[in-house]
């Protein structure tokens, strides 16, 4: 749910296009994403001293998300139950309101799409292990190219995205 705050931010916008006369009050909304985004709540699962988890709920946070941080004491059994297989497994587990999950530094961008039509018979993306250069995992002008995988309900995955530089992460 936004606040006052979040929505007061698109006035502006709102404003040109009702007075326009191009926009309808519905489509003025849309258009300036308060209508057709996604829940925009995360829960992140994730040690307690974890500092590339904190950029990465900067990140998210950056991107329109809010974010509440948990500490389970047995993460890796968290990240079982929720269906995520070690194989699949990161330092963080990120949560949406509907259940789905993201694994691991799973771009904002990619977070969004996935939420605005979530692929039949999936559980939510990851990004296994830590890439130099993801979100999060930011080192200076390193960049290692890596894959944000689709995680199915039965267990398996399939590619998602390939995130070939680091301008291929962001909107």
């Amino acid at each position: 749910m936004r606040t006052l705050t979040d929505l007061l931010q698109f006035a502006p916008l709102l404003i040109i296009a009702l007075f326009a006369g191009s926009l309808t009050n519905a489509d003025a909304a849309v258009s300036a994403g308060i209508a057709s985004s996604p829940a925009t709540h995360l829960n992140v699962y994730k040690s307690p001293t974890c500092g590339c988890c904190a950029h990465w709920i900067d990140h998210a946070e950056e991107n329109g998300y809010s974010v509440d941080s948990h500490h389970p004491e047995d993460l890796t059994s968290f990240k079982l139950a929720k269906g995520i297989g070690l194989r699949y497994q990161s330092c963080h587990t990120a949560i949406s309101q509907e259940g789905y999950r993201f694994e691991g530094h799973v771009p904002a961008k990619y977070v969004t799409q996935f939420l605005q039509s979530p692929p039949q018979g999936s559980i939510g993306l990851a990004v296994p292990g830590m890439p130099v250069g993801s979100p999060g995992m930011e080192m200076g002008d390193r960049f290692m190219p890596y894959q944000v995988l689709l995680l199915q309900e039965d267990g398996s995955h399939k590619v998602y995205a390939d995130v070939e530089n680091a301008k291929d992460q962001y909107q």
